[in-house]
């Protein structure tokens, strides 16, 4: 749960709050985090309090100060595993949805207008340029390739990116992204003190809706990202013990896996396939 920072220019305040001025814009009656009580802050989901005495529909304000933040007071900021993981999640879901409505049919077109959505640098972060795909695989997924199943390296990381990003890929940022698609997780104010916690609950509900155990046949069908970043898991192992600890499987299970497209669950397999169709014509 956020509780208010100590100032204004605290970088994980100003993402915190840039994220809920994105996903409360244009709701009646919601009033600015800045004066929400420490309760909790309407449509926050998981978010509550505040980090700064800016109205949640100043997301130009909110940009700008993100954008000349000073490098060492964003490294003094993200001492820990918990901060630099909170504030990566908050500043990806903001600036995907702020580009959705700046574009909102570009997740319509081919794959050049795809790969300009994530991968032009639009997100002015402490005087650096970044991606979507900078922040995704460069920052949360400690610099992977995205196309390597979660085992190859990302090639030639900034500098920025090597300050910057977690020390480990959290296979857990899969299901915390979102990426605008119908199906993609719904978004949330992610807290530096509870973001182990509440992704843990997220991830639990979206098991429970989204994967399978037949006992008899002792196969378990889960959505296809787990394949598409299965290096992220473990490799297989990994993913059933990822299962295990979320209660999607029993305890003893050791389960054949199957990989199926969910309603509810990012289909990055169909994505890259279609993208693959493309470039072949």
């Amino acid at each position: 749960m956020y509780e208010r920072m100590p100032t204004q220019l605290d970088p994980l305040s100003l993402a915190g709050d840039l994220l809920y001025a994105v996903k409360t814009a244009g709701e009646p009656g919601v009033e600015s985090r800045s004066t929400a009580s420490a309760d909790g802050a309407p449509g926050s989901g998981t978010g509550s309090g505040t980090g700064s005495d800016l109205g949640g529909d100043d997301a130009d304000r909110l940009r700008e100060r993100l954008a000349t933040l000073e490098r060492s007071r964003l490294s003094r900021a993200l001492s820990t595993r918990e901060r630099t993981l909170s504030f990566w999640l908050n500043c990806y879901n903001a600036y995907a949805q702020l580009r959705l409505e700046e574009e909102p049919d570009v997740l319509e077109g081919g794959v050049l207008e795809r790969w300009k959505f994530f991968g032009r640098d639009r997100v002015p972060v402490a005087g650096c340029w970044l991606s979507l795909t900078d922040i995704e695989h460069g920052l949360l997924r400690s610099s992977k390739h995205p196309w390597g199943f979660g085992y190859l390296p990302r090639p030639f990381p900034s500098t920025f990116e090597r300050e910057f990003r977690l020390e480990q890929c959290d296979p857990r940022i899969h299901f915390a992204l979102c990426r605008g698609a119908e199906n993609s997780p719904p978004i949330a104010i992610y807290s530096p003190d509870d973001v182990d916690e509440e992704l843990d609950i997220a991830i639990e509900w979206f098991l429970e809706e989204n994967a399978d155990y037949d006992p008899e046949a002792n196969v378990a069908t889960i959505p296809r990202f787990f394949r598409r970043y299965r290096g992220d898991f473990g490799g297989r192992r990994g993913i059933v013990d990822f299962l295990r600890k979320y209660n999607a499987i029993p305890g003893d299970a050791a389960p054949a896996l199957e990989y199926e497209a969910s309603a509810n669950a990012p289909d990055f397999d169909g994505d890259l396939d279609l993208e693959m169709d493309e470039l072949r014509r």
